[in-house]
Formats: structure tokens, sequence, C-alpha cells
């Protein structure tokens, strides 16, 4: 089989780049280790920058992101029963979407299927080779069978724990890394948020999160333990702990029960350098990791793929190799800026086990900066909503 663009990978990255790229007139093909309703299954984050939202109107699929998504003009921040609003209208011109990954990742799948574009799913045994030829090739199996694709590219969208990255040689790449010694323990229930905009909470219990999926599903974080497990917490236990760590007001109000998702997450900032590799180029999860403070997971992986998109275009519509040569540099610029802000604002609303007295004072007194300084507010709203492509 021969495509021009091998995509690695069949979550939201991967569908992206290969929706867009079939607009364009680009050929690829997906290869996804997972089935159909996994990828579907998994709970994701739901806040979709401005930058985002334009990719997916660009491929085609955003009619019901339109239809079903929520603008959010602000967040609410607190600590202890203080709180204050981020205005993303007044400061940045621009509000997020909140609207499911998972939302996202369906209605991509749907525009392939449409398109007829070729996914194969449960692929197995994945290797890459030839990336520093113009000629690379993949080898995968399916059900057993071996197969072989050739293509011109080859996009690495498979996470964390793919195969892309490793495929960079290690004397090659140099990886940037910490761990947090926390997690996020949080649940999905079938009820409505507590507030119409999230409230990320800075307590003297730990962080908390009051999320929404829509206006009868919410997601709720609170900071634990690693050594914790989903097993401990009962879901009284959550709501209980949930409403010791926001404002007095928003608890009195908060709708409870049963979860029906349940899991604890690690915190992880991480980064890899180069993002490429010959013809090999690594979007999202693959090259970097962010704490799910502030929402740039996906966001972070959208900007890839929109710097590897236009890199192709111009290849392909013009015969310049300068956007492809120039991926990693321009992808990782942008990175940073969403690694920095991602760190600073966990760092700001999160209790760290070593924290000293003058620590905590220090995370109070920029707390209060934030919420009396214009200039402060003005560059939380700018990142949280997206800084420009």
């Amino acid at each position: 089989m021969k495509t021009q663009v091998i995509i690695i990978g069949g979550g939201p990255s991967g569908l992206l780049l290969s929706q867009l790229l079939h607009v364009r007139g680009i050929a690829s093909v997906v290869l996804e280790r997972k089935t159909k309703d996994y990828v579907l299954g998994r709970v994701r984050a739901g806040v979709l920058e401005q930058g985002l939202v334009s990719l997916m109107k660009e491929a085609g699929c955003a009619n019901r992101m339109h239809t079903e998504g929520f603008i959010h003009d602000g967040t609410l921040v607190s600590y202890g029963d203080e709180m204050f609003r981020v205005d993303f209208a007044k400061h940045a011109g621009k509000p997020v979407v909140v609207y499911g990954q998972t939302e996202v990742t369906r209605d991509l799948y749907q525009a392939r299927e449409a398109a007829g574009g070729r996914i194969e799913f449960s692929v197995e045994n994945v290797l890459i080779h030839d990336v520093k030829t113009n000629a690379p090739y993949v080898e995968y199996t399916v059900g057993g069978e071996k197969c072989r694709i050739d293509g011109d590219f080859i996009a690495g969208c498979d996470g964390f724990h793919g195969i892309s990255r490793q495929t960079i040689p290690i004397d090659v790449r140099r990886e940037y890394e910490k761990i947090y010694p926390f997690g996020w323990l949080g649940i999905l229930s079938k009820t409505p948020p507590v507030n119409h905009e999230l409230i990320y909470a800075n307590s003297e219990r730990g962080f908390a999160l009051c999320s929404m999926r829509n206006a009868h599903l919410s997601r709720y974080y609170i900071q634990c333990s690693l050594s914790d497990s989903p097993d401990n917490w009962t879901d009284e236990a959550f709501w209980q702990e949930l409403k010791r760590r926001i404002p007095k007001q928003q608890a009195d109000k908060l709708v409870t029960g049963p979860s029906i998702e349940k899991s604890i997450a690690p915190l992880r900032s991480f980064v890899t350098e180069p993002m490429q590799w010959g013809r090999l180029f690594l979007c999202g999860d693959a090259a970097h990791i962010v704490p799910p403070t502030g929402a740039k997971g996906l966001n972070t992986a959208a900007s890839d793929v929109n710097y590897l998109f236009r890199a192709l275009c111009e290849f392909y519509e013009t015969g310049s190799e300068r956007g492809i040569s120039g991926y990693s540099e321009k992808a990782l610029l942008r990175v940073w800026k969403a690694e920095r802000f991602s760190w600073w604002f966990s760092s700001l609303m999160h209790r760290f086990p070593d924290q000293t007295d003058f620590d905590l004072k220090m995370q109070i007194a920029e707390l209060e900066f934030l919420r009396s300084n214009d200039a402060a507010q003005k560059a939380l709203a700018e990142n949280y909503v997206g800084l420009p492509y």
C-alpha cells in the first residue's frame, strides 16, 4: 500500500491532520493500535482554544461543535472562601469553547469515514523505517497479517508511549521532564455543573477543579496523593472533600450524584527535542505532555497539527521544503510557552508537600496580585484562550 502521509495514531490529533490534508487533496492513511470504540471511550478534557476551533472549521467538522459547545468568556479562581473572575472577553478579546475531546474525536471519525478515509484499527508491532530517506515506510500487523505502507512522510501522533518518539535515536533527542508530587482524582457525574464557568480552587486541603461537559454532565477533580486509588474513595467521600475545597457559596449549591467514571491522573511536564527526524514528525503527546491545569494538552497538539499541515501543504503545492525543515523549531517555540503557562498555573493552584510557610504566603500573595491587577489577568487570559499560531 502507498500513500502520501502515514499517520500513526487515530486520536484527535492524527484524525485532525488526516482530515485537514484531505480537504487540500493530500492522501493519508491512519494507523491506530486500539479499536474505534476504545478511542471513543476515553474520557478527556474539553476546553478548546480558538485555534483548534478554527482548525475544526477548516476541516469541515465544526457544525456540531458550534451547536452543542458552550462559549466561556471567563473563568473563576478561588482561594479559601475568596473568589474572583478572569474575563477572557475583556482581557483577550475571545472566549474558549467547552466541547468534550471525545466529541471532537467522534466528529473527526465521521468526517474521515464520510470521505472514505482509510483508518486501520487494532494495529500491532509497528516499525518505522528509512525516515532519513525520501522513501520512508511502516511495517505492522493486523490480525496476525503482516502489512507494509510506503509514504512520503510519517506523522507520529501516537502519544507518550507510542513508537514514534522511540524511533528517534536516543543520542539525537533530548528529553526534559518534571514529575509533580500529586495527582488528580476525577469523577464524571450526570449532574448539572455547579457553575456555568469553570472554577479553579486553591485551598489549604489542596487543589480542586469544577468543570463540565454539558448542561447535564459535570467533571470534578481534587488533588490527591500519587499513592492513592479511586477504590479508596466512595462517591460520598469525594463530594464531601470537594465541598471543603471550594467556596461555601458554591459548595452549598453543588448537586451531587452517582459517579459514572472515577480515575486518578498523575501530573507531568515533558518535552522532547527535536520534534522531527528526517521525514518523521512528532505531534501532541508523542512530543510533549502538560499537566491538565489550564487545558493545554489537546490544544497544544492542535498547534502542532497546524504547523505540520501547513508545512506539508507548502511542500505538495509549491515544492518548497522550508516549512517541513523548520517544523520542529516553530512548533517548539509555542510548546514551551504552553509548558510555562501550565507549570505556572499548576504551581499557583496546588499545595506541594515541601512547601514552607513562606512559600504558602507567596502563593496567596500571587493570587491576591492576580485578583487585583489587570495586567496579570490579561496575561492569564491570553494564555488560557490560546496564544496565536
